[in-house]
């Protein structure tokens, strides 16, 4: 489905006005009708002067697999640590299928944690690693014995069992660490940017069999990253965070597709954002050209406009096209990378379509690959283009 379509069928979340139902037992309204296993109301944490969660308030619900992403100090390993039970909230709720669960002990609580530094015992061996919980909760031996092999199985290191620490990959302890979460069974495992310490090639295999187990077993996740490439291929939804604030939620199609902002559209992929001017609706001005969009007027004409790198086709210069020469090209492997220059800004190109530095080229791109978003704190400065100027400096020249 493109954006025209998902705009008009009520699938992009900031532009549905539908009110949300409200689920029995739960605090937060949820258009989808499923459960809530955990709600966030008002939460707010400081350390000292600096304010790290502000008004977070956010459900998760049973079964999903939802991110939390921003850069480092957006907030979201302290959220997920006041879920653990290793923070408390300076203010808010939260609750658990219904329960406080702020005034659970941690060691009680029906979730677990997988750290990025593994916390594995040196001395024990993998068997023994895994084991540990269920031997401090003192289950019977042959039931140990049983769910310790079950989570080795599915971590894929049986075989494993008296293999010391020492003597794993990053991969094979990480996927010790998940096992000794999991043979708990818990409601919820959290895991905080567990795959950080991984390869690129491990990461992607890991990625893969996160989503696996995490379908197979039925179990909520929460996960925590600064990975965008992480967050879109395993999650559900999404929660993009930044300086302790919510910046937007939705599914890893949304969040890309429909970014609400600046700060948004330049997180989750590679993005042209420019400053643009909107008089009526689906029609949008970029420099001094108006360009067809399937988006509505927003209150104020001043907007931001995202362009995707790979939705713009470079073809010869025209005068209904932004025009603009290549000052670099390089080869991705998959695709190009080409920067040009046109209206004082660089615009960045993917395509398989090579185009030589210092040839000029027109920007081609359709309606449905023009975003609007309006202003946000976020928003680039244009102080460093005088051929873009905002709506309000052109009506004062009389344009």
């Amino acid at each position: 489905m493109n954006r025209a379509d998902r705009i008009k069928n009520g699938v992009c979340p900031q532009l549905a006005a539908e009110e949300k139902p409200v689920i029995s037992g739960t605090l937060l309204s949820d258009k989808t009708g499923q459960a809530h296993i955990i709600e966030l109301i008002g939460v707010n944490k400081s350390f000292g002067d600096i304010r790290v969660m502000q008004d977070i308030t956010f459900y998760i619900r049973s079964n999903e697999f939802l991110t939390l992403l921003g850069p480092s100090g957006c907030g979201k390993t302290t959220t997920l640590r006041i879920l653990g039970g290793f923070e408390q909230p300076d203010s808010g709720t939260v609750t658990f299928e219904g329960r406080d669960l702020l005034v659970i002990p941690a060691h009680q609580r029906e979730l677990n944690t997988v750290f990025q530094r593994y916390a594995l015992f040196p001395h024990l061996n993998v068997e023994e690693n895994v084991a540990f919980g269920l031997q401090i909760k003192k289950i019977p031996p042959p039931e140990i014995k049983q769910r310790v092999s079950q989570m080795l199985r599915l971590v894929k290191l049986d075989g494993y069992e008296t293999r010391s620490i020492d003597q794993l990959s990053g991969g094979q302890m990480q996927r010790v660490a998940i096992a000794r979460a999991l043979v708990n069974l818990p409601k919820v495992l959290l895991l905080d940017e567990p795959l950080g310490a991984l390869d690129l090639k491990m990461r992607k295999e890991m990625q893969i069999e996160l989503k696996q187990m995490q379908r197979e077993l039925g179990i909520t996740f929460v996960y925590v990253t600064h990975d965008q490439e992480e967050a879109l291929t395993m999650s559900d939804s999404v929660i993009v965070m930044s300086e302790g604030i919510i910046q937007q939620i939705g599914s890893p199609l949304d969040i890309y597709n429909e970014p609400r902002n600046a700060f948004v559209a330049d997180f989750i992929g590679e993005s042209n954002i420019i400053s643009g001017c909107m008089r009526e609706d689906f029609r949008v001005r970029i420099g001094d050209k108006w360009f067809p969009c399937v988006d509505r007027r927003k209150a104020d004409e001043e907007v931001d406009v995202v362009i995707r790198p790979e939705d713009i086709e470079l073809v010869a210069p025209a005068d209904h096209l932004i025009n603009g020469r290549v000052a670099s090209t390089t080869f991705k492997g998959v695709h190009y990378e080409m920067i040009v220059e046109a209206y004082g800004l660089e615009w960045q190109v993917h395509s398989t379509d090579h185009k030589a530095e210092g040839s000029d080229v027109g920007l081609n791109f359709g309606a449905d690959d023009i975003h609007i978003m309006v202003k946000s704190a976020f928003s680039p400065e244009n102080n460093n283009s005088e051929k873009i100027k905002s709506c309000k400096q052109r009506e004062e020249g009389g344009e």
